[in-house]
């Protein structure tokens, strides 16, 4: 599966512990969360209501940090997105474990253990699973273990998409006066700004091939990544620095950079590619509707283009792209894109009754700054 979760089948749950009685404090990380929870409840990402994102913040026992996760895996059906940032330990074994605020090196019965994680997540009912793990490992606990990809290794789930981050000490993770952790804060930077170019989303391939080129270049340690499915191309938010190629009159269509269709991973991106090919055209309406074979009138052709679901048949659009100009070489490409997008493409839900809707007070503002969270 590809595109964007359907947000009503999908969860979230952010944790983040700060605090730390033996372990170096890492003020940065309570700023993570309501980031973060402000873009994946966003129009711009995943448009997650407040319900179905829940923030742990200071978790100070296992129950306290993986109840919001069970909770969370017995309801969601599409996407289940676990974000934990804070430190991440390993045991006498060499076994990850997350650090609550009195966790203690080497000794995961002070912490959480990435394998009460695992197993929660692989009794899980959704379809697609992100896990984000922003930990840091300080060099003691890396012991005589050098991999620099050792996290990732441990932390793979069948059917997942993990984003680590696990640098040397906590220094590199969140610099002295940083309002985010590093990682963090580049995640934050491009989801909100976007990336400049042609991609009109931003699918988790994409995201992590920037944060690993951004930070890299600031000398912070690369981020890793373990795929286990076809899950990079689930995309986490909108392209807010997507910028169509500008058109200058009619195309010659043997030298024009038309859309490509395999990177439209929704379907309004691909509605809205369609309305690029006439502007890439350089064709009104008025000219299309004179240049289609069969006869199509403006309005149809406006119609189509203004539609917010994908067209049921691929006539009209068939018309449309070659009137504009479209090589016969390429309109295969676009209807594999249709086909691929309306089998997936979500069925219209109805709007949830009073019944079935949680107050809004039980939304990730709510429960953020409770060490606790329950249902």
């Amino acid at each position: 599966m590809s595109g964007l979760p359907d947000p009503a089948p999908s969860r979230a749950v952010l944790i983040g512990v700060s605090g730390y009685m033996h372990l170096e404090p890492l003020p940065a990380v309570a700023n993570n969360l309501p980031a973060l929870a402000d873009v994946l409840t966003s129009d711009g990402s995943w448009n997650l209501p407040d319900g179905n994102c829940t923030v742990v913040a200071e978790p100070d026992s296992t129950p306290a940090m993986l109840d919001a996760v069970q909770q969370a895996a017995e309801v969601a059906e599409d996407t289940l997105l676990v974000y934990f940032a804070g430190h991440g330990l390993l045991d006498g074994r060499g076994e990850l474990f997350f650090g609550l605020s009195r966790s203690v090196a080497g000794r995961s019965h002070t912490g959480v253990t990435y394998q009460a994680l695992r197993e929660i997540l692989t009794d899980a009912r959704a379809q697609r699973f992100v896990i984000i793990l922003d930990c840091c490992m300080s060099g003691r606990a890396l012991g005589s273990m050098s991999s620099d990809e050792m996290l990732a290794d441990q932390a793979e789930i069948e059917g997942s998409y993990l984003l680590a981050a696990a640098p040397d000490n906590g220094l590199a993770l969140a610099p002295p006066g940083a309002t985010y952790t590093a990682f963090t804060g580049e995640l934050l930077h491009l989801l909100r700004d976007g990336i400049p170019g042609t991609a009109r989303d931003l699918d988790l391939d994409l995201v992590y091939r920037h944060l690993r080129t951004a930070l890299s270049a600031r000398g912070l340690p690369r981020p890793q990544k373990r795929v286990r499915n076809t899950a990079g191309r689930l995309i986490l938010a909108r392209n807010p620095a997507y910028r169509p190629a500008p058109a200058n009159g009619p195309a010659d269509p043997a030298s024009t950079a038309w859309p490509d269709p395999e990177q439209c991973h929704t379907p309004r991106a691909f509605l809205e590619a369609l309305a690029e090919v006439r502007a890439v055209s350089g064709h009104t309406l008025g000219a299309l509707s004179q240049r289609a074979d069969p006869p199509i009138s403006a309005g149809s052709i406006s119609a189509l283009l203004n539609r917010t679901t994908l067209p049921r048949t691929w006539k009209t659009t068939a018309i449309y792209l070659t009137a504009c100009g479209l090589p016969p070489e390429q309109a295969e490409a676009w209807k594999t894109a249709w086909q691929r997008l309306r089998a997936t493409e979500p069925a219209t839900r109805p709007a949830p009754t009073a019944t079935g809707t949680k107050p809004a007070t039980r939304g990730w503002r709510a429960r953020l700054g409770r060490g606790k969270r329950r249902a």
